[in-house]
């Protein structure tokens, strides 16, 4: 017996040891406060950028610890998930404007990092936002979204974009329409989780949230949907890859005013859920990206709704 509670004491020990927590970001300067924006990586650094109304975009050096501001975007961006492609960034699914009748920005906007530049890429056939954006053998995928800002016409789509031939293909819906998300890449298998269904025109623009967890397999090209459920159901989350799970981070809903902190992770392959520890800030209308083995998040906003915005940053390794 006393073997037993001493193996036992061990594993929860080593447990703990492997279970890491977030931590606060010190940096030299500080960024702008902003939130609907997205955040991607490039090398060692982070491109931070959009939000209500037109601001700079800023790079974040995780060596230096230091904030740069580059050149304002060319409208304004927001509800958006970037990707980076050929070192280069591209926005789709993206709204602009003032809620509840945001519209959706028609064609794709591509910055190139090392000459601070915008340009205007090819339309998108099918537009709306507040979508899920992510690359996969060299072609960009938009899923899901929003075509009426927060007011309605919530979308099941899903496309794909070639940006060597500039040609679109439209591939099997999702299970379910949602917006307000960010989706995750793990192997060849796209999880596609939280959100939920904005209705500003029947009064219903925080509370529709979304249970239900869809994936779908690239190796079969078929969709489906997990038995077990995301343990809590929120919008406008932040998302990246972890061990080879994918991590739903902060959001807004529902259950309480201040922006959630909890953290949750899909495992593709059991198609189960476990929990991580919660950011040290709840937040909400951000991105997350991956440095190295570390995962960042910055800005997005502390309360349901959008105010107040944030432009601390966190990070778990």
């Amino acid at each position: 017996m006393k073997k037993t509670f001493a193996l036992l004491a061990i594993l929860f020990i080593v447990h703990q040891s492997n279970a890491q927590d977030w931590q606060k970001v010190e940096t030299k300067n500080e960024s702008i406060h902003r939130s609907e924006n997205s955040m991607v990586a490039i090398g060692s650094k982070l491109y931070l950028f959009g939000g209500r109304g037109i601001k700079p975009l800023e790079v974040y050096d995780t060596n230096t610890k230091t904030w740069e501001k580059r050149g304002e975007t060319p409208l304004e961006i927001h509800h958006f998930q970037a990707v980076v492609y050929d070192g280069e960034i591209y926005v789709l699914g993206a709204l602009t404007g003032p809620f509840p009748h945001e519209t959706p920005i028609p064609n794709i906007l591509i910055y190139n990092p090392e000459n601070d530049e915008w340009r205007e890429g090819p339309e998108i056939p099918r537009k709306r936002g507040s979508a899920g954006c992510f690359v996969y053998n060299d072609k960009i995928y938009m899923v899901c979204g929003i075509i009426d800002g927060h007011w309605d016409g919530h979308v099941s789509w899903f496309d794909e974009f070639d940006p060597k031939t500039g040609e679109w293909r439209v591939l099997t819906d999702a299970p379910r329409p949602r917006d307000h998300i960010n989706v995750v890449m793990i192997d060849d298998q796209l999880v596609v989780a939280a959100g939920r269904n904005s209705t500003h025109k029947t009064n219903h623009v925080f509370d529709l949230v979304i249970a239900e967890t869809d994936v779908y397999d690239f190796a079969d090209g078929q969709w489906k949907t997990a038995d077990e459920n995301i343990p809590t159901t929120r919008a406008g989350i932040a998302s990246a890859e972890y061990r080879g799970k994918a991590l739903f981070i902060g959001g807004e809903g529902p259950h309480h005013l201040e922006a959630h902190d909890e953290v949750e992770a899909f495992d593709p392959d059991t198609m189960s859920w476990e929990k991580l520890p919660s950011l040290n800030q709840g937040r909400h209308g951000t991105s997350a990206a991956k440095v190295g083995n570390k995962i960042y998040i910055s800005s997005g906003v502390a309360q349901r709704g959008g105010q107040p915005e944030l432009n601390s940053v966190e990070s778990l390794e």
